[in-house]
């Protein structure tokens, strides 16, 4: 089973921060008096005490900083290349579509909705101890359609210009697989490639997007395996939109590109 990192981390949070706490009410005092009373000048603290103290503001700042601003996450597959490659550390903004607490995932101040053309990240709901990214597709209400490798919204084709062939080869630090077509493709104002390979079925088929829920695809939409295989990803589901590259590392490999450092994703 998955450790849930954020669990861990609120646990020790308050395990340190309550043992500071009775430490200042109750405990320090008599060892205070216990100290005058054997002219001790300054007794030592024991060392629960003083690493709680030490940790508790380091962890606080880690989960509020963690759980309602920014997080990092590795991108560990490749159902989102050509934007995101296989060894990408991303940083994920947590209060891009609202404050939500750790956890338990209660939105508790909203801010902003998902806009169709957004790289999220999301916990995948068939089983929500793993996290999903995926570019936002369909929003509520809308009705997608995928007819031979062309994606449709509200009836409308999504324009795609052909932009050549795309070879992984060409990738540093990527594995070399097959060939396949990159497009340019326009959702909604956001401007991205996709690839389509050659030989691959086409897994069409119409949904209609229900209230509360979203449609997501990845960006390498014959290597994903999204919305088109189960279903829609509730609002409750949504960890936040990912915004840029800090790190490329393949472990796997030894292997890194310092190039991608600091790219936004779009």
């Amino acid at each position: 089973m998955k450790p849930d990192f954020s669990l861990i981390l609120v646990l020790l949070t308050g395990l340190t921060g309550l043992i500071w706490l009775v430490d200042s009410l109750f405990l320090k005092r008599r060892r205070m008096d216990r100290a005058v009373q054997k002219s001790i000048e300054r007794p030592r603290d024991p060392v629960v005490i003083e690493y709680s103290r030490s940790l508790f503001p380091v962890l606080l700042i880690v989960l509020l900083f963690r759980s309602f601003l920014f997080e990092p996450f590795k991108i560990p597959s490749g159902s989102m290349i050509p934007t995101l490659l296989v060894g990408d550390f991303i940083v994920v903004n947590k209060f891009a579509y609202g404050l939500r607490l750790p956890v338990v995932h209660t939105k508790i101040v909203p801010i902003s909705d998902p806009e169709r053309g957004d790289v999220v990240v999301f916990r995948y709901p068939v089983d929500p101890k793993v996290n999903f990214i995926k570019r936002l597709v369909g929003l509520p209400g809308d009705q997608i359609s995928y007819r031979d490798k062309r994606l449709f919204i509200n009836g409308e084709q999504v324009p795609a210009e052909p932009l050549g062939h795309y070879s992984s080869a060409d990738v540093k630090c990527a594995t070399p697989g097959p060939d396949a077509m990159r497009f340019s493709e326009t959702l909604g104002e956001v401007n991205h490639d996709i690839l389509l390979h050659e030989g691959s079925g086409s897994r069409d088929g119409q949904w209609t997007v229900p209230e509360g829920h979203y449609f997501v695809m990845g960006d390498n939409r014959d290597r994903s395996n999204d919305s088109r295989e189960w279903g829609f990803v509730p609002e409750e589901n949504l960890m936040g939109r990912a915004v840029g590259i800090w790190l490329n590392f393949d472990y796997t490999k030894g292997c890194g590109d310092l190039s991608r450092v600091g790219n936004g994703i779009h």
